[in-house]
């Protein structure tokens, strides 16, 4: 029994109570895919992706064009569109404007738009993606750990994420409940998302 204590109390302080989310049992940060489609190509230049509210979802559906994804999320109706920086669509107000992204080389690209939430302290297992992300929270806090470090993205703000194959871990970081728009430009020939560790 004392061996027992003894190997506790020195677990303890070799930091032993940083364990994986899984055994502390936090909640799972919440992914939902809002809309996708599959093109052909990128659009030509910088790549930025420009987020619009909309009267309706039919009018951001009308305006959305070949690299555009309407959607809604928070009882606001949303158009994201992939191009150059400075545009805009009729009928919609531009809310933000994230990037540059990284551009990617591929035979076809999936755009998505996914919407993630959950309580403080949510977050999701450490994973890659074959492309770019970017960032809008509407609520909350988001803190994305990558190899590089932890960036946090606070209610209002934007943020265009790591390059392709880039080690990440998302969660809700701050007090209030996270509610985040993601929007992603991937090779559709390769699993859109797949296990990873830090090195």
């Amino acid at each position: 029994m004392k061996r027992v204590l003894i190997a506790a109390i020195a677990m303890f302080g070799a930091g032993a109570w940083l364990l994986p989310s899984a055994t502390l049992g936090q909640q799972r940060l919440v992914i939902k895919p809002l809309a996708e489609k599959r093109v052909a190509d990128l659009p030509a230049g910088e790549l930025f992706w420009r987020i619009q509210r909309f009267p309706t979802l039919a009018q951001a559906q009308a305006a959305a064009g070949p690299w555009g994804l309407a959607a809604e999320s928070a009882g606001t109706e949303w158009l994201f569109t992939l191009g150059p920086a400075g545009g805009s669509s009729a009928g919609g107000t531009v809310v933000a404007e994230v990037g540059p992204i990284h551009r990617i080389a591929a035979s076809q690209y999936l755009l998505r738009i996914n919407e993630a939430s959950g309580a403080p302290g949510s977050i999701t297992s450490v994973h890659t993606h074959p492309g770019s992300e970017a960032f809008y929270v509407l609520s909350g806090e988001q803190d994305i750990r990558t190899p590089q470090g932890v960036v946090r993205i606070g209610s209002g703000r934007s943020q265009a994420g790591s390059g392709s194959d880039t080690p990440m871990q998302v969660s809700s970081g701050g007090s209030t409940e996270l509610h985040a728009l993601v929007m992603f430009v991937v090779d559709a020939g390769k699993p859109f998302s797949s296990p990873a560790k830090f090195p």
